[in-house]
Parts: structure tokens; sequence; C-alpha cells
């Protein structure tokens, strides 16, 4: 399955399960836990069936029969077994009569006692979607299509990240006292530029554990096995702990997550063992017992050397630079970190620069992204994302990369932005080549030139499909099928490329998809209005008397040709329904197509010699006598700067002398009204 067909899919089973809810009397906030375990138990027989097939075959065959596979061979295969009764399967084919809240409370409670990780952590409320179970059972056949069995388990677990990113949308996931959901893109582009794929791997603000799943996904694009790594996860907040615990079961990593608050405890051990630290920490957290005793001996804070007059506890009423201390300390030699802080810590002054000043003198700091608003679903405000690295090459020892992404993003809508698939392959390549990968920009183009074409072939099929459609509905109505024949000839699969050369041959295909769609719409629609005409008429000869053989005869025919332009109709209108879905669908895919190409350019423009250089309001690598000449301020755009783009047609020193002219009529009005005001007045 591909990423277009997985975000229809997932789009298709929030629309149901949210219109399911919508018909009930809960809240999101009630709904959200028992319908995240559901996905789960859907998720937890598929990959339970897929591994016990595999575990099939290597069982030997003993006098031409194999034993029955155990609960013993799933050991080690960081896959959950599933004792009958806690099946999918099972609870979906339970006949009338049963509860059905009961049955999957039990089903929730045998994982549990077979998967000792999970003691006390999946829902077993099912009661609250009513005691009928009638909701219920509408939601176990909702996840229960033919289709849905077959999904490979990784699947499921995009689906189960999706349903959380959904529920944080409406507020059901929302959080306060500045934790909020960390949004998948920002999550994808801190694994991206840390590129976490062995080791240890620490979040000491974990939430649901999307750190830890995204960091699964890049170790499967690149071909390694999540058993290479062991994540540490610290959560404050027992609901985020139990989501957190069922995303490491969905996704088959092995970890520990534990309950506590990170600004007074330190509880896996961490300090100098990790490999990799990724976080969206709650920001500007207030009133911390500074005078706490766990801190003043917090060995994750810079301690005072030679009777320095320093502390690595900010005077500031804040927690943001203890985080950042924390993230730091947790590294070991050759690690790195990517956390992200409110945009207010990079040019936090008094205690809090002169820690940043010493964090920027380790040599860790390796590159700052500035982000704009509208990234988090429930509020808006800009962030920064820190990236830090013990193990910088010596080349980079004493500079910084620099990145203002504040006016790269893609809008989602009018209140939320993210970063599309291919800006991501962009920042990715500015960081591989700051490193000194000196193929990252070329390698970053060639993944472009291929995101481009599977985007054009899955457009390319979908069209395809369509027209079988129109070709099988139609083809008994000739003069039908000839009105709308040079439509469907129009959706072809695009322009045949071995491959896009570059962006212009990728437009070229673009270019395919953007009338034939509305065209059928429009000749679908006047069609029906002929048709519904011709109906009209007939309609009003069936209702005539007839006494004379004649008169019967044209009676049966109007008849006869009714039946036919009432089939006909009927035909149109699947034609027309399947068109418009296939429409929204187009549309939707279309847009993913061409911002793919934008990037693509977007990539070719800053570096056209297929080689890292500083560009203008994006990217520059600073060194650290250019940060303390900065007054040790690590806000990107200080240092990016702005490119102004100028339309050279435009007539800038005329537009603004009318300006003035208009600004001066203001000001006489403006002074005239108040001469009227005090004369009234006086």
């Amino acid at each position: 399955m591909n990423n277009q067909q997985l975000k229809q899919l997932e789009s298709k089973l929030w629309e149901t399960a949210d219109k399911l809810r919508a018909n009930s009397k809960l809240t999101a906030g009630e709904y959200k836990d028992p319908l995240l375990g559901l996905i789960l138990l859907r998720y937890a027989q598929n990959r339970f069936e897929q591994t016990k097939t595999l575990i099939e075959k290597n069982i030997p065959e003993k006098r031409g029969s194999k034993r029955a596979v155990s609960k013993e061979d799933f050991k080690g295969s960081n896959t959950l077994w599933l004792d009958e009764a806690s099946r999918y399967d099972y609870l979906a084919d339970l006949p009338d009569g049963v509860v059905i809240y009961e049955a999957v409370n039990n089903a929730m409670q045998l994982i549990e006692d077979n998967n000792p990780e999970l003691a006390g952590i999946l829902p077993k409320n099912y009661k609250t979607l009513g005691e009928d179970g009638s909701l219920l059972q509408d939601l176990i056949r909702a996840f229960n299509s033919d289709a849905i069995k077959n999904l490979p388990g990784d699947v499921f677990g995009r689906i189960y990240e999706f349903f959380l990113m959904k529920f944080s949308m409406t507020g059901a996931g929302a959080q306060e006292g500045g934790e909020f959901f960390t949004p998948p893109s920002l999550v994808q582009l801190i694994v991206n530029l840390i590129e976490p794929d062995h080791g240890i791997i620490h979040d000491p603000a974990c939430g649901s554990g999307g750190m830890f799943v995204q960091t699964g996904h890049f170790m499967e694009q690149h071909g390694k096995q999540t058993k290479a790594i062991t994540v540490y996860g610290t959560e404050q907040k027992t609901n985020n702990v139990k989501l957190a615990k069922m995303n490491l079961a969905i996704h088959g990593i092995e970890g520990e997550i534990i309950e506590s608050n990170s600004f007074y405890s330190d509880p896996h051990n961490l300090i100098g063992r990790c490999d990799f630290v990724m976080a969206n920490p709650p920001f500007n957290v207030k009133q911390i017992d500074k005078g706490n005793d766990f801190l003043k001996n917090d060995k994750r804070l810079f301690q005072a050397k030679d009777k320095e007059a320093f502390s690595g506890i900010p005077k500031a009423d804040n927690g943001n630079y203890l985080w950042i201390q924390y993230f730091y300390h947790y590294l070991n030699d050759t690690g790195r970190a990517g956390f992200v802080m409110a945009s207010s810590a990079t040019d936090a002054g008094n205690t809090e620069k002169a820690i940043r000043q010493k964090l920027v003198e380790t040599g860790a700091v390796d590159c700052i992204v500035s982000v704009a608003n509208n990234f988090f679903y429930t509020l808006s405000l800009p962030c920064h994302i820190w990236f830090l690295d013990k193990g910088k090459t010596e080349a980079n020892q004493d500079k910084v990369l620099m990145m203002d992404a504040r006016n790269t993003y893609r809008k989602v809508n009018t209140t939320l932005n993210d970063f599309s698939a291919g800006q991501l392959i962009n920042f990715a390549a500015i960081m591989q080549a700051y490193r000194g990968d000196e193929q990252a920009i070329h390698n970053a183009i060639t993944a472009h030139a291929q995101n481009s074409q599977e985007l054009s072939d899955f457009l390319g099929e979908f069209a395809n499909d369509l027209k079988q459609r129109c070709h099988g509905l139609i083809t008994a109505n000739e003069a039908v099928y000839g009105v709308l024949s040079d439509c469907l000839d129009e959706l072809n699969t695009p322009i045949e490329f071995n491959g896009f050369a570059n962006p212009d041959e990728a437009q070229q295909a673009a270019a395919v998809f953007d009338n034939p769609v509305p065209r059928l719409s429009e000749t679908l629609a006047t069609l029906m209005l002929e048709k519904a005409a011709e109906k009209t008429e007939l309609d009003v000869q069936v209702k005539q008397t007839a006494d004379t053989p004649e008169q019967k005869a044209a009676l049966k025919t109007a008849k006869d040709n009714k039946k036919l332009l009432e089939a006909l109709i009927k035909q149109l209108k699947t034609l027309s329904n399947a068109n418009n879905d296939y429409a929204q669908q187009a549309k939707e895919n279309l847009a993913d197509f061409k911002q793919a190409i934008n990037d693509w350019q977007a990539l070719l423009g800053y570096f056209p010699n297929g080689c890292y250089q500083d560009v203008e309001g994006l990217c520059k690598i600073v060194t650290r006598a250019e940060i303390e000449a900065n007054d040790w301020s690590l806000t990107a755009g200080r240092y990016v700067g702005y490119s102004v783009q100028l339309d050279d047609g435009f007539d800038y020193q005329a537009r603004m002398a009318a300006i003035h002219g208009e600004l001066a009529v203001l000001h006489k009005k403006a002074n005239g009204l108040m001469a009227g005001i005090l004369g009234a007045c006086l």
C-alpha cells in the first residue's frame, strides 16, 4: 500500500468512526481511549497472523504433520500472543445476544495477562460506549473489512498514529501546561536530521511516544530492524503513559516508559549514556521549585568549576534551560539530540544567556531551525528546533548550521501548517551536506524524481480505474458513449517518462490531470439534464390514453423507452457519483504531486551546482565568533537574513508617491474633523 492509498484509508476510517461518535452522546475524550484500544486489537491480530504464518513455516514436520504454534514460539518476535477470545475475528463473529462490551473488556484483560508489559494499560471501559452494544458492534465492523484484515502491522501502526493526531486536532488529545501533541512533520524533521538508527534512545517528556514510533519508521525506511534500538521514555501524565506503551506495543518496539516528572527525577539513570535524545518538552513551565534538593545536586545541569560564579539553575522562573541542559548531559560522547523549544529561549538573557554561552562553547550545538506559526493543532505559536551533536566532525567543531524555515511550509488549512515530504527531503539534504556529505544534494534530487514519479503513476492508475468504470457503465448506449468518449480518452495515464529527468517533465505530467475531470463532470451534468428533459416528455406520453392500435403501439414504445431512459439516468447518476468521488481525491493527490514538483524546483534553485552554499533567507553556516558577536543569540533569522524579491515590472516609486498623497488627504480630513469637534465643545 503506497502513501496515497494509506491516506485515503485513514481518512475513510476516521470519517466512519467520527460519524458513529457524532450520532452517540459521547464526547471525543470519552470516545478516544476505547477506539484506540479497538485499533490495537485489530492490529494485534493482523500482526499475530503474519507472525504465526512465519513461525509455522519454520516448524519441522514429524510424521507428515506439524505441531500447533504455541505461546512459547512467539517469544522474541515482538508480537503479542493472543488467546482465541482476545482475537478480533472472535469478537467480530460473536452471535447476537452476547454482551459485546464484556467480551471486549475480557479480550483486553487476556492480552494484559499474556503480555505483562501492558498490565493495567489497555482500556477496559467499553460499557461507556453504550450498554446495548450497537455503537461498539458498528465500530468492530468498521475495522473488519477484508481489505483491513490483510493490512500489514506497520500500516495499522500508522493508522493508530493518525487517529491520535486527529483526536489532538479535535481537542481530545490536547494537553495543558505547555505540553502539546507533537505534529508528525516536526517529529519527522527531528528524526531525519539526527538519524537515530542504533543504541539507546531517550525522550524525557515522551507523551504518547511519537518520537519513538517515527524512529521505527526511519529505521524501516533504511532497511534496519528496530531490534537495534532500546527506547526509554519518561512521562508525567498517566493517560499519556498508557498511550505510549500501547504505541510501542503496536509498533513492536522494545523499551520502557516510566510515569514520573523529569524536572525532579532521572528514573532511567541515563546521564552520558544516550546515543540519541528527542523531545517536545512543555514550554515555559513556571513555578519550578528551584530550591529542590534534587535540582541542587542534579548532574544533568552544568556545574560551577574553580569557584566560578555560575550555576546551571537559571534564575528565571522558567524551565526551558533546565530541559536544554538535561538533553545535553544525557548524550554520550558521540550522541545527538533534537528537541522542540520555545522561540524565546534562543535569545533569553541573564543566567539563561550564560547557560547558552556555555553550551555553545562546548561545540555541541549543531543546528537551529526556526519554525513558523500554526504547526501545533490546538494553538498558534512559533518555535525553534535545536540539534546537538557531541560527535561533530573536526571541521564543524566551531560551526552551527542556521536554518530559517518560517517561510517554508505547506498550508493544510486556514489554521494549520506542516512540512511536505519534499520540504523534509530538502532540510535533511542541507543538514547532510553541512556535515560533509558531498552527494547529499544529488541524492535528494534523485529522491524528488522518484517521489514525483510515484505520485504521477498513482494518479494515472486512479484515472484508468475511473475510465474502466465509465466504459463498463455506458458501453450499452452508443449515443452516450459517443458524447463521453472524448472525455474518457483524456483520462489516460500521464505522458510516459522513464523517470522524470527534471521538474519540467513532471509539470507536463501534472498538466494531464488539470482538465479531464472537470470536463467529464460538466459533460455528465449536461447529459443528465438532457435525459431528464427527455424523460419529462415521455412521462407526458405514457399518461395519454390509447384507443387505436397505433396509439397503443406508440404508448408501448413510450413506456419501453421510458424504462430504458430511467436505467440510463440511473447509470449516469452512478457514473457521476463515481466521478465526483474521484474528482475530490484527484484534487488532493494532484495537489501533493504539484507540491512535490515545487519542492524539487526549490532544491535546484537553492543549490544549482549540486553542493551546499549559504542561501539568503534559508540557511547559513555561522562560526562561534559570529554567535559571540551577536550576544550568544541562537535565533536563526538573525544570521540567515531575509531575501526580498522585487517585481521588476512594478513602479515602487510611483506607488509610494501615491500612498503619501493618500495619507496627506486623510490627515487633512482628520484635522478638519478635529477642528469641528473642538468648535462644538467650545
